[in-house]
């Protein structure tokens, strides 16, 4: 599905980073970069992206205290936010904070497909909600 969604990409592991990038820019979607929660938290206001692709462990500001930030504010608390991880037992962390619309994804079984699926998902219900 070709869309023009714009995504914040945020994720400190470069080689990661690319290739989902790449990936998602061959499907459509509008990729905006960051690699740190300091930097997520600045563009997200900056770039007001439709979807918030998080790493969990990053230098400066971890995905999870992004999140909680993102809720705390009216201007973000509604953007659909996938978290990624490296850590399935994060997940119990992060439970409470998740909206419906919200996704967590392990690094480790997900290939850049479910990524684009999971995408679709949450954009969809997030529009329903």
């Amino acid at each position: 599905m070709a869309t023009n969604a714009k995504i914040l990409l945020v994720d400190d592991d470069i080689t990661l980073h690319e290739m989902y990038a790449e990936r998602l820019r061959a499907e459509g979607y509008i990729i905006v970069s960051a690699y740190d929660g300091e930097e997520a938290l600045a563009k997200v206001y900056t770039e007001k992206p439709d979807i918030i692709l998080l790493d969990i462990m990053m230098p400066k500001i971890n995905g999870i205290d992004v999140m909680k930030k993102l809720q705390e504010d009216e201007t973000t608390k509604k953007i659909p936010v996938i978290l990624l991880t490296a850590l399935i037992q994060e997940i119990d962390k992060i439970k409470n904070i998740m909206k419906p619309y919200d996704q967590y994804l392990i690094k480790s079984e997900t290939m850049p497909a479910n990524i684009i699926t999971a995408i679709e998902k949450s954009l969809t219900l997030a529009v329903k909600a």
